[in-house]
């Protein structure tokens, strides 16, 4: 079997390249076949995925970087019923390996990887807005949680958190700026049974295939990626200094249960608001939108967990 890796030489402030160079010489010691793609900007891991999975053949992805290279691999996997994907975490939120339980060490991810133990049939999610579509494998969301994702990608201080192994904590400290300065909205969502519901004061919603986003936030404790359903968290009708005093809990998912925060399994479904909202998949910032619908797609994507 030969791998393909694709591997982030910049994830989490050049930790990439560091740890593949760690990596490599043990692939060459045992004599494991393998081709190697380096990412070179943005988006270029979903173009490389696109480029090795178009031949409709069966592959073996291994991806060195952070979620949002899951994300673009993810989106350029042409037919993920013909691929397995492993997963070596260099990343600073780490969401994709925490809530698969994939070790968050390269040479013990590697290992699990070369021996499988456990692989399974993973959902991926689906968001579509304004007749485009982009996957997701972690969670997708609309409103605060996503305008969180947006200020991280292009602040400085994740870059200096990184540096520090901190890295997580930049969504923390962005989520406490974004809690002042965002307003909540009406939403409505239509869901797969058909019903309408109405949220007032709504701060955001996310749409989660795994339990974590955000650096560790275990917003939907019950998510599943392989029973072919989403959790949907949608927080609203309550004030910001509530919110601020259940953050801390979303870390152990015991905000589950109060007033405002309601959580509802289904399979599909459809969210307008009344006003243009950040929108994200696996923390990557899409435009602005009112309307999104959000699904699952029909080829589930094996992945090596253990």
């Amino acid at each position: 079997m030969e791998y393909e890796f694709i591997v982030n030489p910049k994830a989490r402030s050049g930790m990439g390249a560091e740890t593949w160079k760690m990596l490599e010489p043990e692939l060459k010691k045992r004599h494991i076949p393998y081709s190697l793609f380096l990412t070179e900007r943005r988006g270029h891991a979903r173009e490389i995925a696109e480029g090795i999975t178009s031949d409709k053949e069966e592959h073996s992805i291994v991806i060195l970087g952070g979620d949002g290279t899951v994300n673009e691999a993810v989106n350029g996997i042409c037919f993920p019923g013909k691929v397995t994907l492993g997963y070596i975490p260099i990343g600073s939120s780490n969401d994709f390996a925490r809530g698969l339980g994939i070790s968050k060490d390269p040479l013990t991810a590697l290992e699990r990887i070369l021996s499988p133990e456990k692989v399974i049939s993973m959902d991926v999610g689906v968001l579509a807005r304004n007749g485009k579509t982009r996957r997701f494998a972690v969670s997708a969301g609309i409103g605060f949680d996503a305008a969180v994702c947006h200020e991280v990608c292009v602040s400085r201080w994740k870059v200096i958190l990184n540096r520090l192994g901190l890295g997580k904590l930049s969504y923390a400290a962005v989520a406490l700026d974004r809690l002042i300065k965002d307003r909540p909205v009406r939403a409505e969502i239509l869901w797969d049974d058909g019903k309408r519901q109405i949220f007032e004061k709504t701060y955001f919603a996310a749409f989660m295939n795994l339990p974590y986003e955000g650096g560790g936030f275990r917003f939907c404790p019950e998510a599943s990626p392989e029973d072919g359903m989403l959790d949907v968290m949608v927080v609203s009708g309550i004030s910001r200094l509530k919110i601020l005093c259940l953050l801390p809990t979303a870390f152990s998912g015991k905000h589950v249960g109060f007033k405002g925060v309601d959580i509802v399994r289904c399979r599909k479904l459809t969210v307008e608001t009344d006003r243009a909202l950040p929108i994200h998949t696996d923390g990557e910032p899409c435009f602005l939108r009112r309307r999104a619908e959000v699904s699952i797609l029909p080829e589930k994507l094996r992945v090596i967990v253990r």
